[in-house]
């Protein structure tokens, strides 16, 4: 008899037997808030009927119509409506099928367009788990020890974590910059650098947003040097962050723009965007894979976008977001463990420090298991596992975040209160 891997932590001991908006069920029927979202996919909540009836639809009609072999209604239309929420150029679209995926296809394009090797990662970054990926990835150890050599060509540059340093976001800002250059004059030259990759709020790095003092920065220095900027939505996109893209907040354009997760409310599918000229410098072939832009998936996205339009989710991300945020740092107020909130939107950690300033994350673990035996289902992340991080679907009523409040408050009182 087989089993699954050991190699698979869970976060909880919960087995879903359903989900219906932003709650889940076991099979036992007891109810979970689910504010992990499936790690910010199911951005229209568990099985929203008007996704539901579209990939229904579909189903009966076609489930696989391999892209390079054959076209279908979906996907194109899928790409022509992404051109009403993808920002001015980026007006060519490649589907993939995950975040890994989409990121590699982006580093491959950089490369072929530019005929440069290398590129500029920041500090805390997550990119995926695939070999370019992972090497492009700084979050944490785990994803990428134990299989190297891993892929080379990477420069490493400070991300502007403020609260890690101890600084405010100026000083913050101003060192990320200046040590930017520095890697620029010491790691690897201009001219050989094809892009800058970022994610504009660190998700596994610990929910840690960019600013646009920051951003600005590397939009100056790519243009200045021909370096694209590549930022990777895979996590902030589809109006998580209370803009649709997070990018959005900090007044820059990128030149290649990576999305996945939130695209199809939980059916794999992802995408690179970037502008035609820019896209027809790939190398012919180079773009492709077997189950990318699945007709399913790309029905389920067309709907995802409906829902997101019509009931007004990214001004519901920012407006709950704040209830959310306000209550959060409530809380904090009260408990000298939680040393941070931040985020932006649906999309805020709690850090949790010891008294002597240190990450804690045996307090962070307690309380997202105490939660989740009370109902509230969370994750945590950080290089250090030390952030508790709320990411609820889009659909999140002020209600539904306030009993979660409450029971967040319940746990923070009982696992780490003065």
């Amino acid at each position: 008899m087989a089993s699954l891997s050991p190699l698979l932590k869970q976060a909880t001991p919960v087995i879903v037997e359903r989900g219906e908006g932003v709650y889940l069920y076991d099979e036992d029927g007891r109810r979970f808030l689910d504010f992990t979202a499936g790690i910010g996919v199911t951005s229209t909540g568990h099985c929203h009927p008007r996704v539901v009836a579209a990939a229904q639809e579909q189903i009966g009609k076609l489930i696989h119509g391999q892209y390079t072999t054959v076209m279908h209604r979906p996907l194109l239309t899928l790409a022509e409506r992404l051109g009403e929420v993808l920002p001015e150029p980026l007006d060519s679209v490649f589907f993939s099928n995950s975040g890994s995926e989409a990121v590699e296809a982006a580093l491959r394009l950089a490369r072929h367009a530019t005929g440069r090797p290398n590129v500029v990662v920041f500090h805390g970054s997550f990119h995926g788990r695939t070999i370019g990926a992972a090497s492009m990835t700084t979050s944490g150890t785990k994803f990428r020890a134990g299989f190297s050599p891993i892929m080379g060509g990477v420069a490493i540059s400070p991300f502007p974590t403020a609260h890690r340093y101890g600084w405010d976001e100026a000083t913050a800002t101003e060192f990320a910059l200046r040590e930017l250059d520095y890697v620029l004059a010491t790691v690897t030259a201009p001219a050989e650098t094809a892009a800058f990759v970022i994610e504009p709020v660190l998700g596994e790095g610990g929910y840690v947003p960019a600013n646009p003092a920051f951003m600005a920065g590397l939009r100056e220095r790519a243009d200045k040097h021909g370096i694209l900027l590549v930022v990777d939505e895979v996590q902030t996109g589809w109006g998580r962050t209370g803009r649709f893209w997070g990018h959005e907040h900090f007044g820059v354009t990128p030149d290649v723009l990576v999305t996945a997760k939130g695209l199809a409310s939980g059916f794999p599918l992802s995408a690179i965007a970037a502008s035609s000229d820019l896209m027809a410098k790939a190398w012919p072939g180079s773009q492709g894979g077997t189950y990318g832009g699945n007709v399913v998936a790309c029905a389920a996205a067309l709907a995802t976008l409906d829902v997101i339009a019509d009931e007004k989710l990214v001004d519901n991300a920012r407006d709950v977001g704040a209830t959310l945020e306000a209550g959060l740092n409530k809380v904090a107020a009260d408990t000298p463990a939680i040393s941070d909130v931040r985020g932006l939107g649906l999309m805020l950690g709690n850090e949790f420090r010891t008294a002597d300033g240190e990450p804690d994350a045996a307090t962070a673990a307690r309380a997202q298991q105490e939660a989740a035996s009370r109902g509230l289902l969370l994750l945590t992340c950080g290089p250090f596992g030390n952030v508790v991080r709320m990411i609820p679907p889009l659909v999140v009523t002020e209600q539904q975040v306030d009993d979660a409040l409450e029971i967040w408050s319940g746990v923070v009182a009982d696992v780490a209160g003065s």
